[in-house]
């Protein structure tokens, strides 16, 4: 009997949303595109986001962005280690998509999915250290401190790599939150499900929402309107081709975005801090030690 009841079940179909101010809405333009395999094989119907879909976004990142950024480091760390205790869990499901987005064998695929959970552990362990590495005292004369720190840049959108499918997204998306800046990123076009699968995640792990908001569809129409956003701060141009890049960056000229220029890129080599640093804004303080007195000691 069980057998029969096996055979016959109806397959339960997936619907990705979007992950837009910590809730799954579908896009309100209503349209769906089909996304394939690497054989073409039909996979599942993905929404295609339009412009007003990536305007709610921003609202939702710059919402959040104060609370976000004010945050302890430390507090951002625990949840970015939170982060990688449910992608853990939830392994061999990002395994399978992994492997039907990129074309990979189980065994490669959950490699990829290894390396992702491990990335997002080593920005956990970056929250409260990059202001050491980047910040510190200045050297003045006169009786003063002088104090630099770092501070996150605001709202970032992550143009993600299209064809590095997760541990590509993984690595453009932590660095930027880990500082404390939010996100608005556009999946890969034709591999975006392990990126909407990613906002369940987030969904279920502390991150306050509107954090991180992830769009699917196409890049080349949502990012100009990103780019041209004047409540946008920086631009992340990781899975942009040369003429989209270049579209995107004059159009971030106008209200003098950071931008992150695309390169080419080994996602499995050492990070290094520098996707961390680009979107950190420098800050400066001057404080009044006393007067010296006349063995030049001040207090």
């Amino acid at each position: 009997m069980s057998e029969t009841n096996a055979s016959t079940r109806l397959s339960v179909f997936k619907t990705y949303k979007l992950y837009v101010g910590g809730k799954f809405p579908r896009s309100e333009s209503g349209r769906v595109y089909e996304v394939s395999d690497s054989k073409g094989k039909w996979l599942a119907n993905a929404p295609l986001s339009s412009r007003k879909d990536a305007r709610d976004a921003v609202v939702a990142a710059r919402k959040a962005f104060g609370g976000w950024s004010g945050a302890t480091a430390y507090n951002r760390g625990q949840i970015l280690y939170r982060v990688a205790e449910m992608l853990e869990g939830r392994r061999e499901q990002f395994v399978r998509e992994v492997a039907d987005a990129e074309g990979l064998s189980k065994s490669k695929a959950g490699a990829v999915v290894d390396a992702a959970i491990d990335r997002w552990v080593w920005y956990a362990g970056w929250t409260d250290k990059i202001a050491q590495i980047v910040g510190g005292a200045n050297p003045v004369a006169g009786p003063y401190f002088n104090l630099s720190t770092p501070e996150p840049t605001g709202v970032v959108t992550v143009v993600a790599p299209q064809e590095s499918s997760f541990l590509g997204l993984v690595s453009v998306i932590a660095p930027v939150i880990a500082t404390g800046n939010t996100a608005v990123v556009i999946a890969s076009e034709k591999a975006p499900l392990p990126a909407l699968s990613l906002g369940e995640v987030l969904a279920t792990s502390d991150l306050p929402g509107g954090v991180v908001n992830i769009l699917s569809g196409k890049a080349a129409e949502m990012g100009p309107h990103l780019a041209a956003h004047q409540d946008v701060n920086a631009i992340d141009l990781a899975g942009a081709d040369a003429a989209l890049a270049t579209e995107l960056e004059i159009a971030a000229a106008d209200n003098l975005k950071r931008v992150l220029r695309p390169g080419a890129a080994d996602w499995s080599a050492d990070p290094g801090t520098h996707r961390m640093t680009a979107f950190l804004e420098t800050k400066t303080v001057w404080h009044p030690t006393g007067s010296l007195g006349a063995s030049g000691s001040a207090y």
